[in-house]
């Protein structure tokens, strides 16, 4: 256990140990730590919004049934206030000068996306309010000198790139050189798929493969036909798709009806666009990049391990059938506010940008310590592949749960 883990199990026994002998239940009214998020309720994002949502508000449950968090001698619980910012990046920052201008947030859970996430730290680096955000993984929100934006996700150009990885080590088993594999692609143009488009082409040129398919998916992600006609004519060897939700329904979808398959498929987002649930066989195969998976090794003193924070969303969530990694994110984001708010000793934003700054904490989520420029450094993306309709992890090999299923077979 880490010396902050170790922190935060002691503040959340400590708060614990008050909560139940020294507070009234009605003080919490009066001492309660808000935070203020900007996340997307309706438009497109709306179901990934809802998967962070789920996520804050489950993990501010689970704190405030411990009894809170202690600050500097005395007990707190938490609340989130919310706005709808439409997933309109302008709305995001509007909504954000409101929280805290208006409202007097202090502290910020971030957006979902790459595009409002990075509308946002304008905003909350000219008010000096520190931001935890856990939906927001374009590397170029870390190269403009923010010292208010802490992430607790990896960043997205390592989304597909290990898929890239994986094909060159299954290539180089079968006798063959990475650089003949052939490669087609569409993303979607915003920060967040653009960045891992960039990671996938450090490691094709690293590898020398060769792209014949560099599409951009349509603004409104409805139809990837055009793309799809080509990797029936040029027969790549690896498909990589990246929409969020929309987009990897719509590659799923029209690769059934186009009966369009090749040797490794990759789409982001698999879990929130419930491709098992809504499309069965017809995913078969599929891999996935995630950033958490119930079956890695994690573990916490507030949520235990991975599988343990797995099992205990899905009874109070019924209506998920898997836990999509925004969910895992956003509960870790809340964990690593309240470790660090205990730490910090006082409710002052920048007591708390700087406990922040000083994060070494394991969750089960994996484990967070963050660089200079605000991402976590320390906790690997893996992927899962979609087998039997189990999300399955199967890279990196040191995570595997199971073997690859190598090359895809086309469902019947």
């Amino acid at each position: 256990m880490s010396k902050r883990n170790g922190a935060l199990a002691q503040g959340l026994a400590a708060a614990a140990a008050i909560a139940a002998i020294a507070l009234p239940p009605q003080a919490f009214a009066e001492d309660t730590i808000e935070l203020g998020s900007a996340i997307s309720i309706t438009g497109k994002y709306s179901q990934e919004g809802k998967n962070a949502k789920d996520g804050y508000d489950f993990a501010v449950k689970k704190i405030n049934e411990k009894g809170g968090v202690k600050v500097g001698g005395k007990t707190y619980k938490i609340e989130v206030k919310y706005y709808d910012d439409e997933s309109t990046p302008a709305r995001t920052a509007q909504l954000l000068e409101r929280l805290i201008s208006q409202d007097g947030i202090k502290f910020v859970l971030g957006p979902y996306g790459s595009g409002p996430t990075k509308a946002a730290a304008p905003v909350t680096e000219k008010y000096k309010i520190p931001m935890v955000e856990a939906e927001g993984a374009s590397r170029s929100l870390f190269s403009q000198g923010y010292k208010y934006i802490f992430a607790a996700l990896s960043t997205s150009e390592q989304y597909l790139s290990p898929v890239v990885d994986l094909a060159a080590e299954l290539a180089q088993k079968n006798g063959k050189s990475p650089s003949s594999i052939k490669i087609g692609m569409a993303f979607e143009n915003d920060p967040f798929s653009l960045d891992v488009r960039s990671g996938v082409m450090d490691r094709v040129k690293h590898y020398k493969m060769k792209v014949v398919i560099d599409d951009k998916m349509p603004r409104d992600l409805s139809d990837i036909s055009a793309t799809l006609t080509k990797v029936k004519a040029l027969k790549p060897d690896i498909l990589l798709f990246s929409g969020h939700t929309k987009g990897a329904l719509t590659a799923t979808r029209q690769m059934s009806e186009m009966g369009v398959n090749a040797k490794i498929i990759a789409i982001t987002h698999c879990e929130s666009a419930d491709l098992v649930g809504k499309f069965g066989k017809a995913a078969e195969g599929i891999m996935c990049p995630t950033q958490w998976a119930e079956t890695l090794k994690y573990k916490d003193p507030l949520f235990g391990t991975a599988m343990d924070f797995n099992k205990a969303f899905l009874a109070a969530h019924p209506d998920y059938k898997e836990v999509p990694y925004q969910v895992a994110q956003a509960s870790a984001a809340v964990e690593i506010w309240a470790d660090a708010l205990h730490r910090a000793g006082k409710l002052d934003k920048e007591a708390a940008r700087n406990a922040l700054a000083k994060t070494d904490l394991d969750t089960f989520y994996g484990h967070i310590k963050f660089a200079p420029d605000g991402r976590n450094l320390t906790k690997p993306m893996v992927l899962r592949q979609i087998q039997n309709g189990k999300y399955i992890v199967v890279a990196p090999t040191k995570y595997a749960a199971d073997p690859v299923v190598y090359p895809r077979v086309a469902p019947q």
